[in-house]
């Protein structure tokens, strides 16, 4: 019952010092607002990344030119002198593998139209020239029709499989099998629909057609590096397959002993994994200025109790002339520091989830609550009220009850 009562009385302390309460209030939800603000948008991108990165299949990497996250700097220059992944190459690894279960080969080209009769898409498709496994290593399932043939591959032949939003654009009364279209200006026939897929990072990944990789070579030529895609035969040989992989294709590519590979392997979970170090920064960076954020706000807390020791003089002597011992002034005070914190810091938490994942929304990530971060909040809260109550709480406990009741 003394807690509760300590507790009611703190409350309408507060209430008779509203504007005092409110400014000292501010420094709190500012502080515990931006670092909230900041961790949810980054909780709600990083969900949003690591949904968008799964797209590959299980056990699955991919070998490319460049790495697949590229903040820039000096070291693209690095990457642009390697030499291209030719068609070649990637032939040669298909036969010298062992240890893998699907293999394909990919040549894109995104940024183009699409035709048919007096239907046409946006300049935003894109077009890949690959081999028969692509489907297992890419996790795209084939709906109507079906997919490339080993004899199509070798005979450079004209035919496509779409993805729904292509066929939602070009026949959305019609079926689309059998049917020709233009791609990039070019006649296919298509042979397949692709199950939908969704989008990633906001992109649809429906908008897409696929064609024979030696069609894609004859029309586009061989001036741009393939990427290849590989799948495990099971999650016990995945490292297995990677170092296969690797060794056969550094010799394929000339690379010498000790020098460090001219190509980049990687799959979902190393994606997340650099994607995760990459906003790791901006956390910490968050944390430093929440950290002198609410460490303002705390000396704001310790100078405004003060102020209210001082006020209520006269007040405590009356308490400790009526029975109340020094261990309840100093709950009062203490609670009241505590109370003041913690209502500063439920403010900056909502305001935080709310900001940050409009922010998310914008930027078509998914709305997340970063539960971690806000009991951190709420613990950060009562540390910086009990640090900051404890020494005008303790002058107040202190007070000589006589010296108390003359104060004027």
């Amino acid at each position: 019952m003394l807690i509760i009562e300590i507790f009611k009385l703190s409350l309408n302390t507060l209430r008779t010092n509203k504007l005092r309460a409110i400014l000292t209030l501010s420094g709190i939800v500012i502080g515990v607002f931006s670092i909230i603000a900041i961790m949810t948008a980054l909780s709600a991108l990083q969900s949003g990344i690591e949904s968008g990165l799964s797209q590959l299949g299980s056990n699955t990497f991919q070998v490319q030119k460049f790495p697949a996250v590229n903040i820039g700097g000096p070291m693209n220059a690095k990457y642009r002198n390697r030499p291209d992944i030719t068609y070649e190459q990637g032939v040669k690894l298909m036969e010298k593998a062992t240890t893998y279960k699907y293999m394909a080969l990919e040549y894109w080209k995104s940024g183009k139209v699409f035709k048919h009769g007096q239907f046409a898409t946006n300049p935003n498709m894109g077009i890949c020239g690959t081999t028969p496994d692509w489907t297992y290593t890419n996790d795209y399932y084939v709906k109507d029709g079906r997919f490339l043939s080993e004899k199509e591959i070798q005979s450079s032949a004209d035919v496509c499989i779409i993805g729904l939003e292509v066929v939602e654009k070009l026949f959305p009364k019609s079926n689309p099998i059998g049917k020709k279209i233009l791609l990039d200006n070019r006649d296919f026939i298509v042979i397949g629909v692709f199950e939908p897929k969704g989008e990633s990072f906001g992109q649809s990944l429906d908008n897409i057609a696929i064609v024979p990789i030696t069609k894609m070579l004859e029309i586009y030529g061989r001036r741009e590096s393939l990427n290849i895609s590989v799948q495990a035969s099971s999650k016990d040989n995945y490292f297995e397959t990677v170092e296969n992989v690797t060794s056969v294709l550094r010799v394929i590519r000339g690379v010498r002993p000790g020098d460090e590979n001219n190509f980049e392997i990687y799959s979902n979970e190393s994606l997340i994994s650099s994607v995760n170090s990459f906003t790791q920064y901006f956390k910490y960076g968050a944390g430093f200025i929440s950290f002198i954020a609410l460490l303002a706000a705390g000396i704001g807390i310790m100078n405004i109790m003060l102020v209210s020791v001082t006020e209520r003089t006269k007040e405590i002597g009356i308490r400790k002339a009526i029975g109340a011992r020094s261990s309840n002034i100093l709950t009062q005070f203490l609670v009241e520091a505590i109370i003041l914190s913690q209502v500063g810091g439920v403010i900056g938490i909502i305001l935080g989830v709310l900001s940050g994942n409009l922010l998310g929304i914008y930027l078509q990530a998914s709305v997340v609550i970063p539960v971690d971060w806000v009991i951190i909040g709420l613990v950060s809260c009562t540390m910086v009220g009990i640090i900051f109550g404890v020494y005008p709480a303790y002058k107040a406990a202190k007070l000589n009850p006589i010296d108390a009741l003359r104060y004027e």
